[in-house]
């Protein structure tokens, strides 16, 4: 990968991972719910899920997913009743317990998240289409794309993890932190519109 394809890349990755989705919104509800120390495990499961999913996409999963409407309708379907439940879980999570805070999400949990989360399959096979290049070998462009999204991944969520726990000093109030639970659930059950249709 040449530095100007780097650069390109680089851009790309940044607004995809910068931008409202879903694994954002979830880093934030965690960050407001568990704080930093605790919502990392998170973070880098939603990095990292990231990664790995550029990897196989760019390896060639993506062009299976995509050739099979079927599968594709699949994928969409689960990733759907997927961020429907996880929207109701944030919406309905118990209130004033933050100091205590609530079981974080895990990293296993955020991983696989990304592998049901529709905004993460359009980034990975839209990133393999745009950014592979023909005379190099996959194996080693996937890992670079990979590598250069869990980077950029990593830098963006943490943002939105801060911005999560910055959230905390806002919700003092069990009152609050039902409106913000709240909020937050209905953003995640909103962005299920733009996969759908």
């Amino acid at each position: 990968m040449s530095i100007e394809q780097a650069v390109a890349f680089l851009a790309f990755a940044t607004v995809a991972a910068i931008t409202p989705g879903p694994s954002n919104t979830m880093l934030t509800a965690t960050g407001a719910a568990v704080g930093l120390t605790r919502g990392l495990r998170c973070l880098v499961g939603v990095a990292s899920g990231m990664a790995a999913m550029m990897f196989a996409a760019a390896c060639g999963l993506g062009a299976i997913v995509l050739g099979y409407p079927t599968l594709l309708m699949a994928f969409k379907a689960a990733g759907v009743v997927f961020l429907l439940w996880l929207a109701w879980k944030i919406a309905s999570a118990p209130v004033g317990e933050l100091s205590a805070g609530g079981r974080p999400v895990s990293f296993v949990e955020a991983f696989a998240f990304q592998w049901l989360n529709p905004k993460s399959w359009l980034v990975s096979t839209s990133a393999a289409g745009t950014y592979l290049q023909a005379d190099m070998h996959v194996v080693a462009q996937g890992a670079w794309i990979a590598g250069l999204f869990f980077v950029v991944a990593l830098t963006c969520g943490f943002v939105w993890l801060a911005f999560g726990v910055g959230m905390r000093r806002l919700l003092a109030s069990p009152r609050r932190q039902r409106a913000f639970n709240i909020v937050m659930g209905a953003l995640l059950a909103a962005s299920v519109l733009l996969f759908v249709t």
